[in-house]
């Protein structure tokens, strides 16, 4: 029987606006399969965006949604679980929402180790305000501000947030909604910051101009470039040129989350306070 999504969608917003075709919807998909299995009341959960294709997500779904400034929506995340660590958080964003204008709340949220789930839709490209390069734009692709090609060297978002501190990271790709499903529950399920990078298919602004037009075509190529975790662990350097890895990828139980180590922090202030205020 095929999954129902309606519960979870604000069906008077539909129809959605964005590109037919586009991996976005592939990403959200997945995200309440995975949202679903983890039998949370949709009351408990709050999902937070900031600017771009990517971040009108919240809009279509019939949760907790907030839908902020450009690259601050960890900020209003963490806000909102430090209010309420009890309630599950969830951002989704943009590669260049994320890591361009958001990098540096991206990086320290994956230091802090909060318990938050951010899920970076990487297609490559700012889609939503006319195709420039991102943070991720591969070296040499074009885009509207890199009409001869982009000259910059990309950034490894998963190497980025592991190096950063993030204790839960895993990368999927549109071509497989069912692996990414798995990615995203996991991230769900762990206590700590986690990262769940997806390649996705921006056709129209990455595509027309990289000669990779047509969605399937595109959804193809990002799969061309992909490589499980384990073969790569078999593959030499030369071989591993242009690919990138999927799986998942780093996971530590171990480092304190944010939202617990506060919690002790104001118990020895109180604690501290009663002894100062206690009469002699």
């Amino acid at each position: 029987m095929a999954f129902d999504y309606t519960p979870y969608l604000r069906m008077s917003k539909m129809p959605h606006l964005w590109c037919p075709g586009c991996g976005i919807g592939i990403v959200v998909k997945s995200m309440i399969r995975a949202i679903d299995r983890m039998g949370w009341d949709k009351n408990d959960i709050a999902v937070v965006s900031g600017i771009g294709c990517t971040s009108r997500a919240p809009g279509y779904l019939d949760m907790n949604t907030l839908h902020t400034t450009h690259g601050r929506s960890i900020s209003f995340a963490t806000g909102i679980k430090l209010v309420r660590p009890e309630k599950h958080v969830i951002v989704i964003a943009g590669d260049g929402d994320m890591t361009a204008i958001g990098g540096n709340h991206f990086i320290h949220a994956c230091r802090r180790n909060i318990d938050i789930t951010c899920i970076i839709v990487n297609n490559n490209i700012y889609g939503m305000t006319g195709g420039q390069y991102s943070p991720t734009t591969p070296r040499g692709a074009k885009a509207a501000t890199a009409p001869w090609g982009n000259m910059d060297a990309s950034f490894n978002l998963t190497d980025l947030a592991i190096g950063a501190g993030a204790t839960y990271v895993a990368r999927g790709q549109v071509g497989n909604g069912t692996q990414m499903e798995r990615f995203i529950r996991d991230g769900l399920s762990h206590h700590g910051f986690s990262v769940i990078e997806t390649l996705a298919n921006c056709h129209t602004q990455y595509g027309r101009r990289n000669k990779l037009p047509d969605p399937m075509q595109l959804i193809k190529d990002i799969q061309e470039h992909s490589v499980s975790k384990s073969k790569a662990e078999k593959m030499n350097p030369e071989e591993m040129e242009g690919k990138l890895i999927i799986g998942e990828l780093y996971k530590n139980t171990q480092r304190p989350e944010f939202c617990d180590e506060y919690e002790k922090l104001c118990q020895r202030v109180q604690e501290l306070t009663k002894k100062v205020e206690a009469p002699v």
